[in-house]
């Protein structure tokens, strides 16, 4: 491993201006990607700033409107939360099968959104619900943070402090497994509210979207037959070695009726 300084922030702006006088720096928060990607040479920062003493970023509350979750938040606390359980029991089952036992410990939101993964959950969930994402300096709309294959809307020095989450909605996210990594080989989030119905691929190769034409479809009337003959857009997956584009596809299509049979089952 390439050698790197090693701080840890106490406060936002400690870190920001961190990151403003070495544009290189990476943020360090749970670590489950950043850490693996610099054993293996993939990243050689030569700054990691620390987030883990900003006891801020750690905050879950009711915010009257909508359910606000740090960026430090673990998947496990997520899974955990009372509040979170009441108020939009769907993130707590999305984040309760992320990965295993040991990396809901210490993966973070903020950490996962920020290094917005193409087969990652939490994207999923944040786009359905139609979230606001809050930095250091503007909200942005879940809409716009994602840009495609681990790429945001975040500037070099701009820091995550967490999300909006939109009270009133009901999600239910389902996805196909990769049997060791457990990242989402085909994933998909269905969110309704009163105004809208949304409904979020991930796991297809290209990012996390939008699918517009089920979202369509689904506003119309809120039953699984509204989903005969659609399929997502082909330009928006891919192949590799564990699945092909036409099968992720196929799941894609798939995982969207059936997390849209669980809503209504519990409704």
């Amino acid at each position: 491993m390439t050698p790197f300084e090693y701080r840890r922030a106490t406060t936002v702006a400690e870190a920001v201006t961190w990151l403003r006088d070495e544009p290189e720096a990476k943020l360090l928060a749970g670590g489950q990607s950043l850490l693996g990607a610099m054993k293996l040479g993939l990243a050689a920062p030569p700054l990691l700033i620390d987030l883990g003493g900003i006891e801020a970023l750690r905050a879950l509350r009711d915010e009257g409107s909508s359910l606000w979750i740090g960026a430090l938040c673990t998947h496990a606390t997520v899974v955990a939360s009372p509040l979170v359980r009441e108020c939009l029991p769907g993130l707590a089952c999305l984040a309760a099968g992320i990965a295993d036992q040991q990396v809901r410990n210490r993966g973070t939101l903020g950490g996962s959104l920020a290094n917005a993964d193409p087969a990652a959950c939490w994207q999923a969930g944040v786009l359905a619900c139609g979230a606001t994402l809050l930095t250091d300096r503007r909200a942005i709309s879940a809409d716009d943070f994602f840009q495609g294959l681990f790429s945001t809307a975040l500037e070099p020095d701009e820091l995550l402090l967490g999300a909006h989450f939109p009270l009133g909605v009901q999600l239910s996210y389902l996805k196909f497994e990769q049997p060791a990594s457990r990242f989402a080989l085909a994933g998909a989030a269905v969110a309704r509210s009163e105004s809208e119905v949304r409904v979020a691929l991930t796991g297809l190769g290209h990012g996390v979207f939008r699918w517009q034409e089920a979202e369509a479809a689904l506003s119309r009337r809120f039953e699984p037959e509204m989903l005969a003959g659609l399929r997502p857009d082909a330009n928006r997956a891919s192949s590799d070695l564990h699945a092909s584009a036409d099968y992720r596809l196929h799941l894609a299509g798939v995982l969207t009726r059936r997390a849209l049979i669980n809503m209504r089952q519990t409704s």
